[in-house]
Formats: C-alpha cells, structure tokens, sequence
C-alpha cells in the first residue's frame, strides 16, 4: 500500500468513528430529553393532583 491508500483509509476510519461518536451522543440527548419530559410531566400531574385534593377539601367544608 501507498501512503496516499493508508493516510486516505485513516482519515476515512477516523470519519467513521467521528460519526458513530456523535450518533452515540444524539441517542444519550435523546433519551436525556425523554426522561426529562417524563419528570416534568410527573411534576405536573402532581401539581394537578395537589390541586385537585384542594379542591376537594374545600368542597367538604363546605358540606360540613
């Protein structure tokens, strides 16, 4: 093999790594995201829950 083969498949095996890098890296943003949405939503259902026991509590009151 030439220099030219070998620096030309070096520099195409370091392309490949480069992109299997950053496809690893969107997938962890990815999932990262999801679980961040997922705790978000969580929070906000415990809000509504919150509110929601509020609101009953004051209803009872009322019928007391």
């Amino acid at each position: 093999m030439t220099y030219f083969t070998t620096h030309t498949q070096a520099v195409s095996s370091m392309q490949e790594e480069l992109v299997r890098d950053r496809i690893r890296t969107l997938h962890r943003e990815a999932e990262e995201q999801r679980l961040a949405t997922g705790v978000l939503r969580l929070q906000r259902a415990r809000r509504d829950a919150e509110r929601a026991t509020s609101r009953l509590h004051r209803a009872l009151l009322r019928l007391g």
